[in-house]
This record gives C-alpha cells, sequence and structure tokens, in this order.
C-alpha cells in the first residue's frame, strides 16, 4: 500500500481514484476544484480529502491527476498552491490529462529541479474503460520511474506502455486520436452510404465487422449511431481539443495530416449543430441533417 493522492474527480479521474483505492488498496487523499464531488467521493471510498492541491501531494508516494487541459494543468501543479510546492523528494507524479508533449517537458524539469519525478500517462478508453478499470496507458518517462509506477498504474489500466521520454506518452495520445478522427469518419460514411443505398445496417456490420473493415469503433458505436443516439462516449468538445493539440503539434514537427485537419472541421459543423456533448460517432449526425 502506497500514499496517494488523486488530483481531479471528472468523468475519468473519479473511478480511476476508485481503483486506485478498491483494486489497489492505497491510502488515497483526493482533491478536486468542486470539493463537494471530493467529499462524495470519500463517502463513497474512504481516503480523505484536501483543500488545495499542494495539500493533497503533501507527504504522497505518488501523485495522480487529471484535468482539462494545459493551463488546468499548470494551475494544479505549479500555480498557486499547486501540487508541485509540496512534492518530496522521490515522489513520482503520474499526469494523466491529455495536454500537449510541450506542458509535459515542462512539468518533467519542474518535477526534476524539486527531486521528484513526472510521468506524462494520458489514457484511451473512454468513460467505460475508466468505470471498468481498462484504460490503455501511454507513458512517456525514464524506465526506472516507469518500473517503479507501473504497478500503481495497473489498477485502472488494461495496457501500460512506456513510449520513450517525457513528452512521448503525449505524442502517443495524439497517434491515436489520429487514427479514431479517421475510424469514425469511414463508419459514420459507411453507415450513410448503406442507409441511401437501402440496406439492411445491422446486416451489413454483422458481415464486415468479422473482416478488414472491423474495428473498436465499429463494434461498440454503429448501433447507437445507426439509430441517432450519441451520448455515449467521448463528447465533441473534448475531441477537438485534443485534434487542436494534435494539428498544432504536427505544424511542429512538419506532418501532414489532411484527413484529420478535415475531420476536426466536421466535428466544428457537429458542435454547431448543437452536439458539443455529444460522443465523437456523431459525425454521421452531419451526413444525414
Amino acid at each position: 500500500m502506497a500514499k496517494v493522492a488523486f488530483i481531479g474527480l471528472g468523468v475519468m479521474g473519479y473511478p480511476m481514484a476508485g481503483h486506485l483505492r478498491v483494486k489497489g488498496g492505497h491510502d488515497l487523499t483526493v482533491y478536486n476544484r468542486t470539493a463537494a464531488k471530493a467529499e462524495t467521493w470519500v463517502d463513497q471510498f474512504g481516503g480523505s480529502t484536501a483543500s488545495t492541491p499542494a495539500d493533497a501531494a503533501a507527504n504522497a508516494d505518488y501523485v495522480f491527476c487529471c484535468v482539462g487541459n494545459d493551463d488546468d494543468l499548470r494551475s494544479v501543479t505549479t500555480g498557486k498552491d499547486g501540487a508541485f510546492h509540496s512534492l518530496k523528494a522521490g515522489t513520482v507524479f503520474i499526469d494523466n490529462t491529455t495536454a500537449s508533449a510541450d506542458v509535459a517537458r515542462e512539468l518533467d524539469a519542474a518535477a526534476t529541479a524539486r527531486g521528484a519525478h513526472f510521468i506524462d500517462a494520458p489514457v484511451s478508453g473512454g468513460q467505460a474503460g475508466a468505470e471498468n478499470g481498462v484504460l490503455t496507458v501511454m507513458c512517456g518517462a525514464e524506465p526506472d520511474v516507469f518500473a517503479r509506477a507501473r504497478p500503481v498504474i495497473d489498477a485502472y489500466a488494461r495496457m501500460v506502455g512506456l513510449m520513450g521520454p517525457a513528452g512521448s506518452g503525449q505524442l502517443t495520445k495524439m497517434v491515436n486520436q489520429i487514427c479514431i478522427a479517421g475510424l469514425v469518419q469511414g463508419l459514420a460514411e459507411g453507415i450513410h452510404f448503406g442507409k441511401k443505398a437501402g440496406l439492411d445496417i445491422e446486416a451489413v456490420i454483422d458481415v464486415i465487422s468479422k473482416g478488414a473493415a472491423g474495428s473498436w469503433q465499429m463494434e461498440n458505436r454503429h448501433k447507437t449511431m445507426n439509430v441517432g443516439k450519441y451520448d455515449f462516449g467521448f463528447a465533441v468538445d473534448w475531441m477537438r481539443k485534443d485534434l487542436d493539440i494534435v494539428l498544432s503539434e504536427a505544424r511542429n514537427n512538419g506532418a501532414t495530416l489532411p484527413v484529420t485537419a478535415l475531420v476536426d472541421q466536421f466535428y466544428a459543423e457537429v458542435q454547431s449543430l448543437g452536439g458539443k456533448r455529444w460522443d465523437t460517432s456523431s459525425l454521421l449526425a452531419r451526413l444525414e441533417k
């Protein structure tokens, strides 16, 4: 059992922290910007709450964080009352936020200056993966730090991989989002075409999902897409945030991402339809408007 802090109890962080407490058996202190949610978490799982990120991180062996974006991350780490102000030497800070590779490298340097360690560890698998403890975790860290933290991360993960030094986890998450964007657009177009052709979509998917076209998106989203239900997964607003990070990084490294850029604009159209909180499979909605 380790002393663990968790900062950010949103849709993902709340169940992830729960797995660290229940499956991992760790002594948890939690912080959330809305204190009432932290109290609710403690009522459900035990542990204790902290009034600031710095208070949560004090004396922790591992500090986990899952917040919204780069600015949120800086606020809870190096900002006023941020966790980095109280990190003890040797503490490992594991950041599950999907953020930029630049901020990961920045925080790695800041943690090192304090005698602590940093892992950028964005996740894939969505709310269902967090609730079921089967997330994929992509890590950027030094090998010895990763080896030390992996048994703790395993509490909410199905797959944990070391992708390289600081920033590599975030870069791998960008590859993940690039692939998802193209897959979902292809699935949306396929279902749209099948409907226009008068085909039985369920029968079509039953056949083609067993072949080369099969994917997680097809298996888990085709039914809801077919009936126009878009409240079952990762929100369009968050996908656009992620794709903005991807396209910014591509401008820096020279990668050419024409499909990703186009799908990002398609998601902007979905937002204009009122779909900011619809899940990413709602690309079909813009084809059927």
